[in-house]
Parts: C-alpha cells; structure tokens; sequence
C-alpha cells in the first residue's frame, strides 16, 4: 500500500521544523534530480513597495517522475549531494 501526502497537515506532522517550499520544476535534465525555481513576494520597508525573487533548488527525485513545468512541494532533507539538500514530496 502506498501513502501519499494530500494535505498540508499531514506535510508539516513529516517534517516537523524543515522548511517545505513550493516551487516549478525548471529542468530536469540529470539523473533523479529536478531544479525547483521557488518564488518569493516579500515587502521592502525602506521603499513601502513589493518586489519578487526567485531562487533555484536542485532536489532529488527517485525515477524522473516530474516533468518541465510541474507545480511541485519540496522539503529540506539531510545533504543527498554537494548541492541538493530538498526531496520531493
């Protein structure tokens, strides 16, 4: 029987105090491996104004099940590589 993870509170009771983020899968191009482009939308209280930001993370992913283009969940995780600390959910 094979668990899946459906809802927000069943993500947070797996990982208790690491950080969960979303993101789009941006390539796919290496073995188990995704890059996730995560987005942020933060306020600068100098300037009173929003800005977005965006940042890459490499996250493993057993199979190459995602494509180029999927919304997916990641969740940080002990060091897998030299660069990819997250797995997919």
């Amino acid at each position: 029987m094979k668990k899946t993870i459906n809802t927000t509170e069943e993500v947070q009771s797996v990982a208790s105090n690491k950080k969960v983020l979303a993101g789009v899968v941006t390539s796919n191009k290496m073995t188990d491996t995704i890059v996730v482009s995560v987005q942020q939308y933060a306020k600068v209280p100098k300037y009173n104004k929003y800005v977005k930001s965006h940042k890459k993370y490499k996250a493993h992913d057993a199979g190459n099940t995602k494509n180029i283009g999927d919304k997916v969940e990641i969740v940080e995780c002990r060091p897998i590589s030299k660069d990819k600390h997250f797995k997919l959910i």
